[in-house]
C-alpha cells in the first residue's frame, strides 16, 4: 500500500452518530412517523456537507463533556466515513420519499437497511460504506484515493496504533 497521512479520528463521535440514527429510526418505525426518518436524513445530509457526523454535536456538547462517553481517538481516514454517511443519507432520503408518497414497505425497508448497517458499525466495528469506499479506491475511481490503515481489513475499525 502507498504511504498516506492518517488523521486523528474520534470513533466515539462516529458511534454516537450511529446509535442516534438507529434509535431515531426505530422510534420512527414504532410510532409510524416518517417525519422522524426525514429528520434523520436531513441531519445525515447536513453532516455530509459539513464533513462531520450528523449527530456528532450530541457527543461533542453533551456526552463527552459530562464524561458519559470517553474519546476513542484512532489514526484513520475520515473520507470513507463521510462516504458511508452520504450513502446512508441517500438511502434515508429515498426511504423518506417513499414513505411520504405511499410506498411504505419500500420506505421502511430502505430505512431498516440503514439501521442494520449502522448497528453493524456501532456494535460490530465494521463499516460497510467504508469498505465500499476502499473497494472503489482499489478500482482507481477518481475521488477514492485512500487506503485502509496498515493491518486493517477494509471497513473494519482500525486498531490503536495502526498506520500506513
Amino acid at each position: 500500500m502507498s504511504s498516506q497521512t492518517l488523521q486523528k479520528l474520534d470513533h466515539s463521535a462516529l458511534k454516537t452518530n450511529q446509535i442516534i440514527i438507529i434509535s431515531l429510526n426505530i422510534l420512527a418505525f414504532i410510532l409510524n412517523l416518517p417525519v422522524i426518518a426525514a429528520f434523520v436524513a436531513l441531519m445525515m445530509g447536513l453532516g455530509s456537507v459539513l464533513k462531520v457526523p450528523g449527530f456528532g454535536f450530541v457527543y461533542k456538547s453533551l456526552l463527552k463533556p459530562r464524561g458519559w462517553m470517553k474519546p476513542d481517538v484512532l489514526d484513520d481516514n475520515p473520507e470513507p466515513h463521510r462516504f458511508a454517511q452520504t450513502l446512508g443519507f441517500l438511502f434515508m432520503t429515498s426511504g423518506s420519499v417513499a414513505l411520504f408518497t405511499g410506498f411504505a414497505t419500500l420506505g421502511w425497508v430502505l430505512i431498516w437497511v440503514v439501521v442494520a448497517l449502522a448497528a453493524l458499525n456501532a456494535f460490530g466495528g465494521f463499516c460497510v460504506g467504508c469498505a465500499v469506499y476502499y473497494w472503489l479506491a482499489r478500482f482507481g475511481l477518481p475521488g477514492f484515493g485512500k487506503q485502509p490503515p496498515t493491518g486493517t481489513i477494509p471497513g473494519m475499525k482500525p486498531k490503536a496504533g495502526a498506520s500506513v
